[in-house]
């Protein structure tokens, strides 16, 4: 019967150790860092109206083309506007390229990058290119 343990044996086997029993914590994989950082750009192209009758005349065509469009800006097909509507209607409507058409010349354009989180102030670059006049 030696197979089995004496229980009134006075040398009591050794225990283990609890740090052998747990196993070490096992490390969660790595999750990628949340900084809930928001960004936004804004891009400003400057314009001077070089046609002002020109400018007049496509902001009036493109209100008659597509009224929706120019209700959500406000205007009407039949509204009369001044140039300075005129001109916010058509840069509005279109990009730069199609505004040279029209009667209006490009003379700067901006670019303002502003990114922040809740914890820090915005960092903000600006960066601005003056567009050579032509002759």
């Amino acid at each position: 019967m030696n197979h089995l343990t004496d229980l009134t044996d006075p040398a009591p086997h050794p225990r283990p150790k609890l740090r052998s029993v747990v196993a070490a914590p096992r490390s969660a994989p790595p999750r990628p860092l949340d900084l809930r950082v928001r960004a936004q750009r804004i891009q400003i192209d400057e314009l001077v109206v070089d046609d002002p009758h020109q400018v007049l005349a496509h902001a009036q065509q493109a209100a008659l083309d597509d009224p929706d469009m120019a209700a959500q800006f406000g205007h009407g097909p039949m509204d009369t506007m001044s140039l300075s509507e005129a001109a916010a209607l058509l840069c509005a409507l279109y990009d730069t390229d199609a505004l040279t058409t029209m009667g209006l010349r490009l003379t700067r354009e901006t670019t303002r990058v502003s990114a922040s989180n809740q914890q820090s102030e915005p960092v903000s670059l600006v960066r601005t290119t003056t567009v050579g006049q032509g002759d």
